[in-house]
């Protein structure tokens, strides 16, 4: 019994909950598409916890908007499928919409966590994904001679995830949520680097407007000498950051205007900018055949393909999307769907704009910062990339909103009690 007992103490919930959040949040960078498979299973595994009455729903109102939300946006893909007559053909696309459908879930199980618990192992763990990041981002670039692609193969990603881990360093060390804040301002600059290297210029711009946020957010609680260490030490990291990067970005800037210039004077669409200009004519040719309901989720790559041969005359070039992420809902489910997306967006903005304008707390205040730095960087990120719909995106979409949400907004849960045993009366 002894050993059950023990067995029992270090697999409990709370223990439980705090290795996988460990895991959500130290995974992204790192490991890639290892935190779909984390998250995902979680939202099973809360499923079930909730049917065996071992979890409950934690009806918090900022969360009740959330899911609506999310689920409006599942019904309006779900719909366009209907109205093409295309359900079998999207049903493996819409595997992906499982895990958007596990918010609801997996918001019951995180929120039995005590806030001040997750909110330093989301910062911790952000830092060693940082530090994860930079490692395989000098082994990419200069063993293998790519972009940084971390362990999420594709540089875009990687540097959007890789941005929230530098934000949350950033906000947990300018909200006292950690104390060690050196270690936090290495971290940060470890996964500034990484994000150099993976030359996605877009997410470069996300990480400056996603870092002004955090500084902003948390200015009232700067003193002078502060706010003045504040900047010394912002300004010594942009310094290293762009002394380190220079090349890369000078580089990148190079690409851009000769690919812009190629375009204008040229004509040229067999470029990198070139690419994407022709991938936003298409898409608007075909949502403006479809506008409603859109051309059905798995219609974008016959779409692309098709687009290229007969608009310009090109081969395809195996695109699954429209590198916009509005312009890829507006395509697959109309303006249905991209009016449903940008309300997950909107109803998350406005959760954590509540926060900030009404509340003082630190651990609140913190959690919306989650959630607005991750609004800023899925935004800026998806007008040129993806926004949804790649298993790492939405994978760390949902652990960002369901934890963000939690902790600026959400009321912690005690477990179930267990019904006392029944007394059985004696005799005599």
């Amino acid at each position: 019994m002894t050993l059950i007992s023990s067995i029992k103490q270090h697999v409990s919930p709370s223990r439980t909950n705090i290795t996988f959040s460990i895991l959500c949040f130290f995974f992204p960078p790192v490991l890639g598409s290892v935190v779909s498979f984390v998250f995902n299973g979680g939202g099973l595994w809360s499923v079930l916890l909730l049917a065996l009455k071992k979890r409950r729903f934690n009806i918090d109102r900022p969360m009740v908007a959330m899911t609506v939300a999310i689920y409006a946006y599942c019904a309006a893909c779900v719909l366009a499928s209907i109205i093409n007559n295309s359900i079998a053909r999207d049903a493996p696309h819409m595997l992906g919409l499982i895990t958007f459908l596990f918010f609801p879930f997996s918001y019951a199980t995180w929120s039995i966590t005590e806030k001040t618990t997750l909110a330093r192992i989301i910062v911790l763990a952000s830092a060693a994904a940082c530090f994860g990041a930079l490692l395989l981002a000098i082994v990419q670039y200069y063993w293998l001679d790519t972009r940084a692609e971390g362990g999420a193969g594709n540089a875009i990603v990687f540097a959007t995830v890789a941005c929230l881990s530098v934000m949350m360093c950033l906000a947990g060390a300018l909200s006292d949520i950690e104390k060690n804040k050196g270690l936090l301002a290495c971290a940060a600059l470890a996964g500034a680097i990484a994000i150099l290297y993976s030359g996605s210029r877009m997410i470069w711009v996300a990480m400056l407007i996603a870092g002004i946020a955090v500084v902003l957010i948390n200015l009232r609680k700067l003193n002078t000498k502060n706010t003045i260490r504040v900047l010394l030490i912002a300004a010594a990291i942009g310094i290293v950051v762009v002394a380190v990067g220079f090349p890369i970005i000078s580089q990148r800037a190079a690409f851009l205007f000769s690919d812009w210039d190629a375009l204008n004077t040229r004509g040229d669409y067999n470029t990198a900018l070139g690419l994407r200009a022709a991938l936003w004519q298409i898409g608007l040719r075909a949502f403006h055949d479809m506008p409603i309901f859109g051309h059905g989720i798995s219609a974008s790559r016959d779409l692309i393909r098709d687009g290229f041969q007969n608009q310009f005359n090109m081969p395809s070039t195996g695109f699954s999307h429209f590198h916009n992420g509005f312009l890829t809902a507006l395509v697959e489910a109309g303006l249905l769907g991209a009016v449903t997306l940008a309300s997950v967006f909107v109803v998350a903005a406005r959760n954590a704009a509540m926060v900030l304008r009404a509340s003082s707390d630190a651990i609140e205040r913190f959690g919306a910062t989650m959630i607005v730095v991750t609004v800023i960087t899925y935004l800026i990120g998806g007008l040129t990339g993806i926004l949804v719909g790649h298993d790492i995106l939405d994978a760390t979409l949902m652990v960002f909103l369901v934890s963000g949400t939690y902790l600026a907004s959400g009321r912690q849960q005690m477990l179930p009690e267990k019904p006392a045993p029944a007394v059985t009366p004696q005799a005599g």
